[in-house]
């Protein structure tokens, strides 16, 4: 995977609002001092899901390091992804992991009931034949940002610092701590929604039923040349955004998890219906993609588009106001989370065939597709 930063990525939410005509100023998550994870995790301008598992990354190979041993963690995690509050791990362990996950739910925008996102995982599973040898591993934290070209691991051995290059992985065994992204997806789009539904812009709102069916469209392949996850993090997690008018003559969104589009460069054939239209007025509706790097704030997200598109009122035609999402949304907005990856303007249930993304970064073959009622 090659790495890349979308500077004017005003056209993704262009695609999901339609038209936007309110600034929005999303939340920054706060931050403690000094290694210590506060229950309070958005106190401060540091405290982002990268501090935090960096934190905790050189705990595990310092002051926890023991901990760490004796619960088996680095053993079980030689061979697939373990979740921290899994481990049969000593109360000072448990007790830090437990601080993390409630700090990493807070900062992410999620429920506070006791689910833990935080993993541990071997990045480079060809080096478990070096590690069976002896080989000291390096701990480091999941980047978050993909336009980083450098990640500090530390060295269980000794706890040093060692500067990885986030383009290739190394030749000793790598452990990254991280957050489970495939998990954490489901659960902020599930946010997502009940903020939609309680705004007027989700599906709660809709009072009329499809009779007979309705036509959709159907993803039978797709392909993303970059899906904004450095080579050192591994597989991306992506999730859309579609966008249309309700029947209330105001903009109605839905999401779509698409957790098969692992790595860019690769084409995939999910057969997945991405857009509904017997819930929306108009034979029109747009769909963007983000990928969730592990510091994507559902809530911020949700915030955002709520306050853009409420009070967006149907013209009596379809539109896509991008100018005005352009100039709406705060700088910042494009280089922080979550990652744009494309966006689709003026799908339709005509559309049939292969349609490249705004941004040039992907393409999806699509085709009109009836759904039956029941």
């Amino acid at each position: 995977m090659r790495v890349r930063t979308f500077r004017l990525a005003a056209l993704s939410l262009a695609t999901v609002a339609l038209a936007l005509g309110t600034s929005v100023t999303p939340a920054q998550a706060g931050a403690t001092e000094a290694g210590q994870f506060s229950d309070t995790a958005r106190s401060s301008a540091h405290n982002t899901v990268s501090a935090i598992t960096d934190r905790l990354a050189r705990q595990l190979a310092s002051s926890l390091a023991d901990d760490a041993r004796q619960a088996g963690l680095f053993s079980a995690a030689a061979t697939q992804g373990v979740n921290l509050a899994t481990v049969d791990a000593s109360p000072a362990l448990a007790s830090v992991v437990a601080r993390a996950n409630r700090a990493v739910l807070d900062t992410k925008g999620l429920p506070s009931d006791g689910t833990s996102l935080l993993q541990i995982r071997l990045a480079n599973p060809d080096a478990q034949a070096a590690l069976a040898r002896g080989t000291a591993p390096l701990i480091a934290a999941s980047p978050t940002d993909d336009a980083v070209t450098s990640v500090t691991a530390y060295d269980l051995s000794s706890g040093a610092k060692v500067l990885l290059d986030t383009s290739r992985l190394p030749q000793r065994p790598l452990f990254l701590v991280e957050v489970d992204t495939e998990r954490a997806v489901p659960i902020g789009l599930k946010v997502m929604r009940a903020m939609f539904d309680t705004h007027g812009l989700g599906s709660a709102k809709s009072d009329v039923t499809p009779q007979g069916g309705y036509w959709a469209n159907q993803v039978t392949a797709i392909r993303l040349a970059v899906d904004h996850e450095p080579d050192i993090k591994g597989a991306a997690e992506i999730f859309g955004i579609a966008g249309g008018f309700g029947f209330d003559s105001h903009v109605r969104v839905d999401t779509v998890t698409m957790p098969y589009l692992d790595y860019d460069g690769r084409t995939y054939y999910p057969n997945q219906v991405i857009v509904h239209y017997g819930f929306y007025k108009y034979n029109f509706a747009d769909f963007v993609m983000y990928e969730d790097d592990g510091d994507t704030n559902y809530r911020d997200l949700a915030t955002a588009l709520i306050n853009a598109l409420l009070y967006i009122v149907d013209q009596g035609a379809y539109q896509a106001l991008v100018n005005a999402i352009i100039n709406a949304m705060p700088n910042e907005w494009w280089t922080d989370d979550p990652d744009y990856t494309d966006s689709w303007y003026s799908l339709s249930t005509g559309s049939s065939g292969r349609f490249y993304g705004a941004a040039g970064n992907g393409w999806m073959d699509i085709r009109p597709y009836w759904i039956e009622q029941f």
